[in-house]
């Protein structure tokens, strides 16, 4: 190796790696779209099913609004239409990316009130044994993440809140 050889090599390696961080980078940003897609898709058919359960057996949706959730500042009655409201055409705004972070947002809340309920509920019946999350809660931690997720940041450029700020800005 001569002297000049051996001084590029650090040089070329660098340059290979700024390279491959580049690459990796674009990558990583166009993944962007497809993620929060896939993301906002997921809470919303979790949310959606929910809500047409709800519609499906009313009384039973009035029974747990009056006996188990406890939501604040509402009487059940108006609870349950808001609740169940809120998961039928909130999850349709996520999916479709419309108003994305208003439907990200208010799913964030109706998850919150419905884990803060069953908590407190859970609390109430078992006393300070079975004041722990069950497996299953953690399900309410990931779909609040998700939506808090892409209430920060936006549905994403696969929406269409995306696509209308496009042809504004044509």
């Amino acid at each position: 190796m001569t002297a000049t050889t051996a001084a590029s090599f650090p040089s070329r390696v660098l340059a290979a790696g700024r390279r491959g961080g580049q690459w990796l980078e674009r990558a990583l940003v166009w993944l962007q779209g497809p993620a929060l897609l896939a993301a906002r898709c997921y809470v919303a058919w979790v949310f959606f099913v929910s809500g047409l359960q709800s519609r499906r057996d009313w009384s039973s949706t009035l029974w747990l609004y009056a006996n188990c959730f406890q939501v604040p500042l509402l009487p059940p009655a108006v609870a349950a239409v808001a609740g169940t409201a809120g998961e039928i055409v909130l999850p349709l705004l996520l999916a479709l990316g419309l108003f994305g972070r208003f439907g990200a947002l208010g799913l964030f809340v109706v998850n919150a009130v419905a884990l803060l309920s069953y908590l407190h509920t859970r609390q109430v019946a078992l006393g300070a044994i079975g004041a722990h999350l069950d497996p299953a809660m953690m399900f309410h931690f990931i779909w609040g993440l998700l939506a808090l997720a892409v209430a920060l940041w936006g549905p994403g450029r696969w929406s269409v809140d995306a696509l209308r700020a496009r042809r504004r800005a044509e």
